[in-house]
């Protein structure tokens, strides 16, 4: 895996370590950078697939952060296309935490564009794929399918 860190407070091998147990999205170097917001930490990540990178961005300072993040959306009965989203709060307690599920919510991007041909453009199966992946030791391309399939509750 290609890293590069220009986060002080993150060198290579801490995003390395962060990073292990995941899969690797071959071909493409990732690229860590602080994230400087005004009000509030957020999460902040792309793929660019003409320059082959992922980079991920850490709020700098880093503290610890909620986010609200959408897996999924359910139709609304009546006329017309109505839905409500899925969502989940969680609560990133540190910066592998975060990198762990920025890099999952990209790499799913590029999996979907680099390995299945599919548009990229899945965010709700992305989110669902970290979510659900991000604070597992060890993830695979076999979590990467069963994300693509929202389960439905009864």
């Amino acid at each position: 895996m290609r890293v590069r860190s220009s986060c002080p407070e993150l060198p290579v091998e801490r995003v390395r370590r962060a990073l292990s147990g995941l899969p690797e999205a071959q071909r493409y170097a990732i690229e860590v950078k602080p994230l400087r917001y005004r009000q509030r930490p957020h999460l902040s990540a792309w793929t660019d697939f003409s320059e082959r990178t992922i980079t991920l961005q850490v709020p700098e300072p880093f503290l610890p952060f909620g986010e609200v993040v959408p897996y999924g959306a359910r139709r609304r009965p009546g006329k017309g296309l109505k839905f409500i989203w899925l969502t989940e709060g969680i609560t990133f307690r540190t910066e592998r935490e975060v990198l762990r599920f920025l890099y999952l919510h990209e790499w799913m991007h590029w999996y979907l564009r680099e390995r299945l041909g599919k548009r990229s453009a899945a965010e709700t199966a992305c989110d669902r794929f970290a979510l659900r992946n991000y604070r597992r030791r060890i993830v695979t391309e076999d979590d990467a399918d069963a994300a693509l399939i929202r389960r439905t509750t009864a």
